[in-house]
This record gives C-alpha cells, structure tokens and sequence, in this order.
C-alpha cells in the first residue's frame, strides 16, 4: 500500500514538474523574443550552449535553480516573474501604481540598449532641470 502511494506521488510530481518546466521555458522565450535576443544571444550571456537555452524553452529540460538569477537578469525580469509568481507584489504602498512607475515598468521591458538610451535620456533632461543625478549622488 505505502509503495502504490509513493509511486502514485512520483508521477503526479513528475505531471507537475512538466508542466511547470514547460510553463517556464514558454515565459523564457516570450522574454527573450521580446528583447529581440537569439537563444545564442542569451547562451552567450549566461555561459550556456544554445542547445541548452532550446531545450529550457521546450520544457525537456529542466532549469537549475543556480541558474535562476543570472536568467532573470538577462531576460529584465524578476526571478519571481520568471518562474511564475507574477502575483506576488511588494506591500510598500497601497491604491492604484503612479504613472512613474508604470513607466520604469515598461523600460524594464525593453531591449538592453534601448534602456541606456532613456536612461541617457532621463538624465540629460534632469541636468537641464537642475538636477543632476551625479552631483546629487556624490553630495
């Protein structure tokens, strides 16, 4: 009896862990589609072969845990957002999310290099104004 219930919790486990594998490898290659980067692009980046990146995105591998972190990095997400937990949101503040950060949101979403271009952008702008994040982080 106790063995029928061990082998019936492995493959349930084993139906889940797929499905989870196959959810996440989706999430990395919607991510890295987005970012308009190769999967060579993102093997480069995170010191893996291509054919590694493939197969996380079709779910026939799993991703380790250690590799977690760097991959979110790549990908501009959260490990949080990348594995799933979309849900789960910082309690600092409450109502509805300011217009700012809406848009630090959507700059998070963009392409490395088209982040340092706003970023230039943003902060040419707040040297006219005065307010130079330089001379402000060295004061």
């Amino acid at each position: 009896m106790l063995a029928r219930s061990i082998s019936h919790q492995s493959r349930f486990m084993a139906v889940t862990d797929k499905a989870f594998y196959q959810a996440l490898g989706q999430r990395i290659a919607e991510a890295r589609k987005t970012r308009d980067m190769t999967q060579q692009q993102l093997a480069d980046q995170l010191g893996i072969a291509q054919q590694t990146i493939a197969h996380h995105e079709s779910g026939r591998l799993r991703v380790a845990v250690a590799l977690l972190p760097p991959l979110a990095v790549a990908l501009g997400l959260s490990v949080e957002e990348l594995i799933g937990e979309t849900e789960i949101q910082p309690a600092l503040r409450r109502g509805p999310v300011s217009r700012v950060q809406q848009q630090l949101e959507r700059i998070q979403q963009l392409p490395r290099a088209k982040q340092r271009f706003v970023i230039e952008m943003l902060e040419t702008v707040l040297q006219q104004a005065g307010q130079d994040p330089a001379a402000t982080a060295s004061r």
